[in-house]
């Protein structure tokens, strides 16, 4: 199932080129469904967002797909999805508090980190893979005010869509780009995750300084 998943990622202009040739314009609702779960479900993060946008740009920029149609398909999934996730971890905001994998103190601290990086996590989320499935539903746990969310849901939704379809629209024209796409895609893929380790490593050392114990400035008279 992981192989399959990783081969999905790291050949979608394959699997896409064969959607378009036996579904023709059923490619659409895919592409749709698959941003929608990887933005609209923490179950699905797995799925391919930045290198999707990407490859279905290149493919736009042969002539296999619409460029207009796509923007709007993927804008609407992506803020639409985001949307769900939100409310999904509101429903469920009470039923957290008596969950043994989320303690009480783990919601204040997100509403506490929300209401002060609110509009810088919901729109940078968007750019980095696992975090941008798993923001807006902790959004809905912390209780972040819902108008608030759906602004900055929308500008980073549009924003996403934006950069990624059309840097594939317009470098996908490039020979050697469309040429070597599956490494392209490795590439965007390898990148995406950087930020996200980089925020693991640094939270790991915090962490681990945090249970140093200090050592007194005193010293002990003999």
């Amino acid at each position: 199932m992981a192989l399959n998943i990783i081969d999905f990622i790291l050949n979608i202009d394959k699997y896409l080129s064969t959607i378009i040739q036996n579904y023709g314009s059923f490619v659409y609702l895919f592409l749709f469904l698959i941003i929608f779960l990887e933005t609209g479900f923490v179950i699905a993060p797995f799925l391919p967002g930045d290198s999707l946008l990407f490859v279905a740009g290149a493919f736009a920029a042969q002539g296999s797909l619409n460029i207009l149609l796509l923007f709007i398909i993927f804008a609407l999934a992506s803020i639409l999805g985001d949307t769900v996730n939100y409310w999904i971890g509101s429903y469920f905001e009470k039923g957290m508090e008596k969950s043994r994998l989320f303690k009480r103190e783990y919601l204040e601290k997100t509403q506490k980190f929300y209401e002060k990086y609110g509009a810088k996590t919901i729109i940078l989320a968007r750019f980095v893979p696992i975090v941008r499935t798993f923001a807006p539903f902790v959004a809905g746990i912390g209780a972040m005010k819902y108008g608030k969310f759906l602004s900055f849901n929308i500008i980073g939704g549009i924003a996403w869509v934006t950069i990624f379809l059309f840097a594939g629209y317009f470098f996908g024209r490039i020979p050697l780009i469309k040429e070597n796409l599956t490494i392209v895609i490795i590439i965007i893929v390898f990148l995406s995750v950087i930020p996200a380790v980089v925020e693991y490593l640094k939270a790991r050392k915090e962490h681990k300084n945090s249970h140093i114990p200090k050592q007194s400035s005193q010293k002990t008279k003999p």
